[in-house]
């Protein structure tokens, strides 16, 4: 019992992972393999090959443009799934939610243990990916050391607030949509593919207050240099913020729905 509450909801969690962690380990690397080798070097030798990437990207391959900005993107892919049907089958399915709350524990000790698990699961997806660009010269750097971190925040950012959507829904029709006109979205127009400033103003300045560009930002920029002191700290503070929000959200909506 001495033991945080948290801490123990988390370990009961990384109990259930240890049945799975392999197909999560293996995915974490083929999957942004795949892409590299489908976009990265697929499509990048034909941007490389033409006369405006210089003017868009300078020095930067698009390989190393692109290959970067995976360590946030696969990230929130995994956390936001994981924060939608799994965490539904604690409230609803399987009810082990609310077998919890019926002992001393808190609604705010499960929203707390969310950070622990998406987060354990964020460092076992950017890991992976961080060992895959670690494979090739142009994304191989030291840098890979602080965007995994960033790329957990990246992770974190979108599993609490979307935790906090699925805590106060009853059934999982709107999950997909989530995917569909939230995550989805943010993945082609984050600045994964291009930088942002190629779209419309508009959609530039919507992307300014996403998570994922200020996490793509900030990964892209510490493996591949170019980010100074007063971005990093901007942009771990919106991200920072998401996830404080989220968190917030969370025990709101976790006592809403787990007290009697």
């Amino acid at each position: 019992m001495a033991t945080p509450a948290a801490v123990r909801i988390a370990e009961r969690e990384l109990l259930l992972y240890r049945r799975i962690w392999r197909e999560n380990v293996i995915g974490a690397f083929v999957q942004p393999f795949l892409y590299l080798v489908g976009v990265g070097v697929g499509v990048g030798s034909l941007i490389d090959d033409g006369g405006d990437r210089a003017a868009i990207l300078g020095e930067t391959s698009y390989f190393a443009f692109y290959a970067t900005a995976l360590l946030a993107t696969t990230t929130m892919f995994n956390t936001s799934q994981e924060a939608l049907w799994p965490t539904m089958d604690g409230f609803r399915w399987s009810n082990a939610f609310r077998g919890m709350i019926g002992t001393p524990l808190e609604p705010r000790d499960l929203a707390t243990a969310f950070l622990l698990t998406f987060g354990g699961r964020a460092l076992v997806t950017s890991g992976g990916v961080a060992c895959v660009l670690a494979l090739f010269p142009s994304t191989r750097s030291l840098g890979l050391f602080g965007a995994v971190p960033a790329a957990v925040l990246c992770g974190l950012a979108f599993a609490m607030p979307i935790a906090a959507w699925t805590g106060s829904r009853d059934v999982d029709n709107t999950f997909p949509a989530i995917l569909r006109f939230v995550v989805m979205p943010m993945f082609l127009f984050g600045g994964a593919f291009y930088p942002v400033e190629q779209l419309p103003r508009a959609l530039e300045v919507i992307a300014w207050f996403t998570p994922l560009w200020h996490a793509i930002e900030l990964c892209r920029g510490l493996v591949l240099g170019g980010v100074d002191t007063g971005s990093a700290v901007g942009h771990v503070s919106v991200l920072v913020s998401y996830i404080a929000a989220g968190w917030l959200a969370c025990t709101i909506v976790f006592d809403r729905r787990l007290r009697p």
